[in-house]
């Protein structure tokens, strides 16, 4: 497997949601599969039949950020020395020529993205479009609304 960017931010994140799955999350379905089973027949124990379900998703989840922590590159991006050029992990101001609309983004691991936070994933068209691209420099976005010209405003190594 590859290795999968992401912040310092974006690994805390993930080792935080695993030790609240295997320290909390883990127990408290070995606990709910233990009472549902003892009331009586588990062909027909619909208790019983979600808490395993509960006990694959949260087993499974468990594997995905264990795999996922196995094969981080983890980019600090406080230790990289500010380029004026945008690259992972960097918070970026710009302004969309049609509209004047202003937004902030800092792009992220597939795993950290979050709209509403103003994260967007490393593999979205307008991080790709963005990644190597100048302070002041005027970009091109194919978006599924249509091209979109956006002018870099400002670039920060937060």
């Amino acid at each position: 497997m590859n290795q999968i960017p992401m912040t310092v931010r974006g690994l805390e994140k993930l080792r935080e949601e695993l030790l609240f799955l295997r320290d909390i999350r883990r127990p408290e379905i070995i606990k709910n599969i233990a009472e549902a089973r003892k009331h009586g027949d588990l062909k027909e124990n619909a208790e019983y039949h979600a808490a395993r379900e509960q006990q694959i998703f949260c087993e499974n989840r468990i594997k995905e950020i264990e795999n996922k922590l196995s094969h981080a590159q983890v980019i600090d991006i406080t230790k990289i020395p500010p380029s004026n050029r945008i690259v992972f992990g960097t918070t970026i101001s710009i302004k969309n020529l049609y509209s004047g609309d202003k937004k902030t983004y800092r792009i992220v691991g597939n795993d950290e993205a979050d709209l509403k936070q103003h994260l967007i994933s490393i593999n979205s068209p307008l991080a790709r479009g963005l990644i190597g691209k100048k302070l002041g420099e005027c970009v091109v976005i194919t978006t599924p609304s249509g091209k979109i010209t956006y002018k870099i405003l400002k670039i920060e190594y937060l």
